[in-house]
């Protein structure tokens, strides 16, 4: 399985570390938003170093569908009865900002940049379109009501909300571009933390201050990640053939589809679930396919993870009140193309000795107190306590065979493995141990 993004773009290679160096700010994790994050630090003038475990981008930046955008589900209405109205303004802002520097910055980088309305839409409840155009208004941003789609299937729709002037992009022909001369190092894993001294296989990186930017946080005993975030799976499939839409569209509903073109590629996602649990997969998205675009061919296929908060806000910020030197960018829920450039701009703000008026709006350590966490706690708890094997290394959880990709999934944090064993995805750091019982029936 491999995404279009692959086929397009490859980004450069970096050396692996050998031997100790020292840095004052140590960046781990090499996907969009690290990148962004020592890119800024570089022109910001501040001493920095990136490590990644594998290739730069080898995760999930290279399986988005790389939409970048303010307009996330129809989150302003919740935000505001949530937060209050000056903090759901604060979010938008910092959105629109990282927005706006995509757009500078995609004037002198090829990577298919282009300005796109984004809409989101409902086919069951006009209320939620009415009430989130209502908390547009409040917030004074220029949202539209539509009653229709302007697409060649049909689509029934009780209404939708468009955000003009939105875009889309290559993301890694972007990240090609931004990571060209920065202090990378590939193929490098850090195995342990202590204090602010990242141990690696071949040598110790003495940070002053430490940025955890892999997806899914790798510290466990600060900041409870582990029960205030879940990982959540979607599929893509890619369309030539198609007949061609104009703008970014993507149904409300959990288990609704987006539409958007690359190029003479319609793409169509999908088939959401939880990660280790079931769902639609491909098949909902070839279903679909196949019965209104009849003499469209299917060109690639690939599959994406995110990290779902609490309150649909990412975690970006200091990891947790207890520790004054770590920072996190993490839990982007199904936004990660702009999420990536917020979290790079207000860390690189805090890392510089500022203050930013968003740190309260990211802030990791608000309150958990939402309804979402009684699932959490409760479904890591049934898998820690199900008395089965292969067992997850990250906390013992049970893992769950995904026959659609062939992987082992883990329910309560994410991690997945591919049939033999061999980490995919985490918070987990390394391989899984199958017996050949189980390696015969699982291949």
């Amino acid at each position: 399985m491999q995404s279009l993004w692959e086929t397009t773009a490859q980004p450069p290679s970096f050396g692996q570390l050998e031997g100790d160096i020292a840095c004052d700010v140590l960046i781990v994790g090499g996907g969009l938003a690290g990148l962004l994050c020592a890119y800024m630090l570089k022109e910001a003038g501040i001493d920095y170093v990136l490590t990644e475990a594998g290739k730069i981008c080898s995760g999930v930046t290279k399986n988005t569908t790389a939409k970048i955008t303010s307009q996330h589900g129809l989150i302003y209405d919740k935000l505001i009865r949530r937060f209050g109205i000056e903090k759901a303004k604060l979010y938008l802002r910092a959105n629109e900002e990282a927005l706006q520097r995509y757009r500078e910055l995609c004037k002198k980088i090829g990577c298919h940049f282009e300005e796109k309305e984004n809409i989101v839409y409902s086919t069951k409840s006009k209320s939620k379109i009415d009430k989130e155009i209502a908390a547009l208004k409040a917030l004074g941003y220029p949202a539209e009501s539509l009653d229709s789609l302007s697409l060649p299937f049909p689509i029934q729709i009780a209404g939708a909300v468009k955000f003009p002037r939105q875009a889309q992009f290559n993301p890694l022909e972007f990240a090609s571009a931004i990571s060209r001369g920065l202090r990378i190092y590939e193929h490098t894993r850090v195995r342990e933390f202590i204090d602010t001294t990242a141990v690696t296989d071949r040598g110790k990186i003495f940070a002053k201050r430490i940025v955890i930017a892999t997806h899914y946080p790798i510290i466990n005993k600060h900041g409870l990640y582990f029960i205030k975030m879940y990982q959540h799976r979607s599929y893509v499939i890619a369309l030539e053939g198609a007949p061609p839409i104009d703008g970014m569209f993507v149904d409300e509903a959990p288990d609704g589809m987006s539409f958007r073109m690359y190029e003479n590629l319609l793409f169509v996602g999908g088939g959401d679930h939880r990660t280790g649990k079931q769902g639609g997969g491909w098949q909902v998205l070839r279903d679909f396919a196949r019965k209104n675009m009849p003499r469209a061919v299917e060109k690639h296929h690939w599959a994406t993870q995110d990290c779902i908060t609490l309150d649909e806000v990412p975690y970006i910020g200091r990891y947790s009140k207890n520790t004054e030197n770590l920072y996190v960018a993490t839990g982007f829920n199904k936004w990660g193309m702009t999420s990536s450039m917020v979290a790079a701009s207000l860390l690189c703000e805090l890392l510089k000795g500022k203050s930013s008026p968003y740190e309260a709006v990211f802030d990791p350590s608000r309150s958990i107190l939402r309804p979402k966490l009684l699932l959490n706690a409760g479904s890591a708890v049934v898998n820690i306590l199900t008395p089965t094997s292969p067992r997850c290394p990250h906390m013992g959880c049970a893992l769950k065979w995904n026959p659609t990709e062939r992987t082992w999934d883990c329910p309560c944090h994410g991690s997945r493995f591919d049939a033999d064993g061999r980490l995919i995805d985490g918070p987990a750091t390394g391989n899984i141990r199958l017996s050949q019982r189980i390696l015969e029936k699982y291949k």
